[in-house]
């Protein structure tokens, strides 16, 4: 017995001691020029060390008895004012050596990331500088080398704006209220890309939904048929919201 307590307690002492954790929030905020027909995010620059002088997504660490929904609010409202905005949790970020002020050999100190990810209105969200330059924001394709491994919790984010568009109404949120059928599908371009989807096709699937109300009124634009602008119909859409859906 005394031999079988030894060496538990050496294989105990072998292991590494458990990780402190800094928590830190990082954003990815999305949004959609529907005039010149660009996906863009949010990026800031860093002032301070690490990355000194890099683009990164909006993020602060978690300050003491504050949650991680109040932290990624808190950054936010330093750097954009929107009239409505939603933020749902994305995914954790906690690789070892994400962060270069973890020390090669340290297990003490490790910095975690819960990123978060939002959809706004480009005509509504103004940025705010404050006196402090490097906020802006960029067309997803021109996005260069971020701090960290933002650019990670970018594709990531991504992914889940893509995936969003397919099963709930999220495109609405960043839509006029009163939008063309041409609108919505090029939103939908602007974001999966050209060929996701003809328009044809398109234009029947939603219809048959049943959440988009022809408002009578029609729009002219260039030399084409006037064409009939609809609203999204949150009424018509609620007692189906928990339901499996595909949009397009």
């Amino acid at each position: 017995m005394p031999g079988k307590l030894q060496k538990t307690a050496d294989h105990d002492l072998a292991k590494p001691p458990l990780a402190d954790f800094k928590v830190g929030v990082d954003n990815v905020i999305f949004s959609v020029d529907t005039h010149q027909n660009r996906l863009l995010v949010l990026v800031v620059m860093r002032h301070q060390d690490p990355y000194l002088g890099y683009w990164s997504l909006p993020g602060t660490l978690v300050r003491q008895g504050e949650s991680l929904e109040s932290a990624a609010y808190r950054v936010l409202a330093e750097k954009i004012r929107v009239n409505t905005l939603y933020l749902e949790q994305l995914y954790t970020f906690g690789g070892p050596h994400r962060d270069p002020r973890e020390a090669p050999t340290a297990y003490d100190v490790r910095y975690l990331s819960v990123s978060h990810f939002a959809l706004v209105r480009f005509e509504d969200a103004e940025l705010i500088a404050d006196g402090v330059s490097g906020i802006a924001w960029y067309p997803l394709a021109q996005v260069p080398q971020l701090a960290f491994d933002h650019n990670e919790i970018l594709a990531y984010g991504y992914q889940r704006l893509r995936n969003k568009l397919e099963y709930s109404p999220i495109a609405f949120d960043v839509l006029p209220e009163l939008f063309t059928l041409g609108d919505l599908y090029q939103l939908y371009v602007t974001v999966l890309g050209e060929g996701f989807s003809d328009y044809s096709n398109f234009r029947t699937r939603l219809l048959k939904l049943g959440f988009l109300q022809d408002t009578g009124q029609k729009t002219s634009r260039g030399a084409g048929r006037p064409a009939s602008l609809y609203r999204f119909d949150a009424a018509a859409f609620e007692p189906c919201k928990d339901r499996p859906m595909v949009f397009i």
